[in-house]
C-alpha cells in the first residue's frame, strides 16, 4: 500500500479526528492487515510531539488462543489494558478480520466468547475521557475481500481513501439531514417496491470522523473511519409495506436484490428473481419476534463507492436493520413528514 496515502490517513486522523497536542500519549493497537498504518501513525505521533506506543495482535495467535483458552477467561480484559486505557489520551484502533462477522477459522459461538468484553471496552475508555478512532479497513481479509469479488489492497485502499474526505463538510450536511429526523416524524422509504412506513425515535446521530470536546462530555468518545453516517432509531413497531432492496452484504456474502415485506414492525416475508440460500439462512437465525426494523442511516461519503464492505456510508445511501443484517437500498427516495430528504438516491 502506497506510503503517501497512509501517511495523509495518519496526519488527518491525528490532527482533525483526534486533534492531539504534543505531549499527549498515543496508543495504536492493530493487527496484523493494519500494522503498516499503525507504524505511519507511531512516526506522525513523534513528530507532533505526541509519546505513541503500539499494542499488536498477531491473528494466527488469536485463532488459537479463542480454540485453546479456558473458557472462563476467553473474552475479558485484563487490568494491565484498564490501565492502559486510563493512561491513554488518544487512543487508535485498527481491528483484524477475527472480530469482524465474515471470518471463517472461528465460530459465530467463539467469536461472541471471544469479544465479550466489548462493552467493557468502551465503558473503560468513556471514563477514562480518552478520544478514540476505529478504522473499519482492519476488518478486510481474505474472506470479506472474497465476497467482494476485489483483492484485500483493493478494498483496504478504497477504505482508506474514503477516510480523507472534507470532515467539516461531512458534519454540516450531516447536521441538516439530522434536523430533519425528529422523534415520533412519519418516515416513508419509496423503491420500486413501493413504501416502506415507519416512525422515527429519539434524536439522529452523525458519524463525521471528529472527536471533539463536545463529543467526550457526550460519552461519544470514538469516531469511526471513513466517516459520513447519519443514523436514526426507529419505532420498532411502527414498520409497515414494502422495500426493495439493492445488493447487501451478509455475514455469509452478499444477498441479491429482495424484498421485504413488514408488518406492525416485523418482517414477515422476503422474495427476489434469484435464489439467496444465504439470506435465508441469515434470516431464519433470528428469531420471528426479532425480526424487526430498529434503525435508518443515510450515508454522506461522497469518495467511497458501493461494493467495497461500507456501502451505508456512501453518500445517497439509505439502510435499515435490526432484522439480522443491513439491507442497503442505493436508489431510494426518503420522505419525513412529507418532505423529501433524500431523492432516488441522491441527497
Amino acid at each position: 500500500m502506497a506510503d503517501r496515502l497512509l501517511s495523509s490517513v495518519a496526519q488527518k486522523l491525528l490532527s482533525e479526528s483526534l486533534q492531539v497536542k504534543k505531549g499527549e500519549t498515543v496508543t495504536v493497537e492493530t493487527w496484523n492487515t493494519g500494522l503498516p498504518l499503525a507504524l505511519e501513525v507511531v512516526k506522525q505521533a513523534r513528530r507532533a510531539g505526541c509519546l505513541p506506543v503500539v499494542v499488536f495482535e498477531d491473528e494466527d495467535t488469536y485463532v488459537d488462543g479463542v480454540k485453546s483458552a479456558p473458557k472462563d477467561v476467553l473474552g475479558l480484559m485484563g487490568k494491565h489494558e484498564y490501565g492502559s486505557l486510563s493512561g491513554t489520551d488518544a487512543y487508535v484502533f485498527i481491528p483484524g478480520p477475527p472480530l469482524g462477522p465474515y471470518y471463517s477459522r472461528i465460530t459465530r459461538e467463539e467469536y461472541a466468547s471471544s469479544t465479550k468484553y466489548n462493552n467493557s471496552w468502551y465503558e473503560a475508555a468513556e471514563k477514562a475521557k480518552l478520544r478514540g478512532v476505529r478504522l473499519t479497513f482492519g476488518y478486510v481479509g481474505d474472506d470479506l475481500a472474497k465476497y467482494l469479488g476485489k483483492s484485500v489492497e483493493q478494498v483496504a485502499r478504497a477504505q482508506l481513501k474514503a477516510v480523507l474526505v472534507d470532515f467539516a463538510k461531512v458534519r454540516s450536511e450531516g447536521s441538516e439531514v439530522a434536523e430533519k429526523l425528529h422523534d415520533g416524524s412519519r418516515a416513508a422509504l419509496v423503491t420500486k417496491a413501493g413504501e416502506l412506513k415507519f416512525a422515527l425515535k429519539g434524536s439522529a446521530s452523525v458519524e463525521d470522523g471528529v472527536v471533539a470536546g463536545d463529543d467526550v462530555a457526550h460519552g461519544e468518545n470514538v469516531a469511526y473511519l471513513p466517516p459520513g453516517m447519519v443514523s436514526v432509531d426507529v419505532d420498532a413497531s411502527s414498520a409497515s409495506g414494502s422495500v426493495a432492496l439493492s445488493p447487501s452484504l451478509t455475514r455469509l456474502g452478499y444477498a441479491p436484490p429482495v424484498t421485504l415485506e413488514f408488518e406492525k414492525g416485523r418482517l414477515v416475508d422476503w422474495s427476489g428473481t434469484k435464489p439467496a440460500p444465504m439470506l435465508e439462512k441469515v434470516l431464519k437465525s433470528v428469531a420471528e419476534s426479532n425480526r424487526t426494523l430498529s434503525l435508518l442511516t443515510l450515508g454522506l461519503n461522497e469518495a467511497l463507492g458501493y461494493g467495497y464492505g461500507q456501502d451505508r456510508f456512501v453518500s445517497g445511501s439509505a439502510s435499515i436493520a435490526g432484522f439480522g443484517f443491513v439491507g442497503i437500498v442505493r436508489d431510494a427516495t426518503l420522505k419525513v413528514d412529507g418532505s423529501t430528504v433524500v431523492s432516488q438516491g441522491r441527497r
